[in-house]
C-alpha cells in the first residue's frame, strides 16, 4: 500500500508566485527520487475552528494563506530512501534554494493509508 507524507504551512499571500516557483523546482525532485504525486494545495475554504483549525496549527497571520500539501509515494521503504536522497541532494542547498516560508512553523508526517476508494 502506498504511503503519504503531509504537510501544512503558512504562506505570505505575497508570495504565491514565489510558492509556485519554489514547488516547481523541488517538486519534480521528489518525483525523481520515486514519489508518484506530489499536491501542493493553496487555501481557499479555511475556516476559523473554535478550538483549533489550520490557521491556528502554523500560527497564520492574516497575511498569510495556509498550503496544505502531500506527496504520495508507492511505500514507506521508497519514501525512506527519496527522502534521505533529497535531503543529500545539493539542489535542497537552503543558500541557493530558499523556502518561500518560514519552515519553523510547518507540520508535517508519514502517514499510512488504511482506507483507499478510487
Amino acid at each position: 500500500m502506498s504511503y503519504i507524507d503531509g504537510f501544512v504551512i503558512a504562506v505570505a499571500k505575497a508570495n504565491k508566485q514565489k510558492f509556485i516557483d519554489h514547488s516547481r523546482e523541488v517538486d519534480p525532485m521528489f518525483m525523481e527520487f520515486g514519489a508518484l504525486r506530489v499536491v501542493e494545495c493553496w487555501g481557499d475554504d479555511v475556516p476559523d475552528g473554535t478550538v483549533t483549525d489550520f490557521r491556528k496549527s502554523v500560527q497564520a497571520t492574516s497575511e498569510e494563506v495556509v498550503v496544505f500539501s502531500w506527496i504520495e509515494w508507492p511505500d514507506k521503504a521508497t519514501r525512506d530512501a527519496g527522502m534521505k536522497k533529497m535531503m543529500d541532494d545539493p539542489r535542497m542547498d537552503p543558500a541557493k534554494n530558499p523556502m518561500p516560508f518560514d519552515g519553523k512553523r510547518m507540520i508535517y508526517g508519514g502517514f499510512q493509508p488504511i482506507v483507499e476508494l478510487s
